[in-house]
């Protein structure tokens, strides 16, 4: 409840956070799970990127996979128009193979590691979101608390109650990190 500093006009204290969706604990080991593989597969395809770059650093020439690109196109003999296009299609093809090999390979090779991680993610921000959820669940009380005792609180009641009606104010509990705020 609020005081009004020129008379004692009682105003219901209410919760500032009603309970919604985004309490209740969306923290699963599979989306976990599914986050870090995604990033692990941004970064394989980072890392075959570099490897083919690497390649290309130390001597690896483009014009062997152009010679295969070529060789690829050239074997169909249907092709007659825009052999130059294809030419080039065979050649992107070939490099973006190599790379998502690669990718493919590196996240393979980090699977165990996702895994493990997962769960630990997943255990971790569950502890976190169910504190948050029951700390919610507390404060909800305290203000309906409050609004029970200013309905028949004299004066100096109320003043007490409009101090720590603030202070709950102050305390805030504050949304985890790992939460998406709109």
């Amino acid at each position: 409840m609020k005081v009004s500093n020129n008379s004692f006009y009682i105003i219901p204290f209410r919760a500032a956070k009603k309970q919604t969706e985004e309490d209740k604990n969306p923290i699963s080991k599979l989306g976990e799970r599914e986050t870090l593989l995604k990033a692990t597969a941004i970064a394989g395809l980072g890392f075959g990127a570099k490897a083919l770059f690497y390649l290309w650093e130390n001597g690896f020439e483009f014009e062997h996979l152009w010679r295969l690109g070529t060789k690829i196109v050239d074997k169909n003999k249907q092709v007659t128009k825009n052999k130059q296009l294809l030419y080039l299609g065979a050649f992107g093809a070939l490099a973006i193979g190599f790379i998502g090999a690669v990718g493919a390979l590196y996240t393979l090779f980090k699977t165990p590691e996702i895994m493990y991680n997962g769960k630990v993610n997943a255990f971790v921000k569950g502890k976190d979101m169910d504190l948050y959820r029951k700390s919610n669940k507390v404060e909800v009380e305290l203000y309906d608390q409050m609004n029970d005792k200013a309905k028949d609180a004299t004066d100096e009641e109320k003043k007490v109650l409009a101090q720590q009606y603030l202070k709950l104010k102050a305390a805030k509990n504050h949304t985890p990190d790992f939460i998406k705020q709109k």
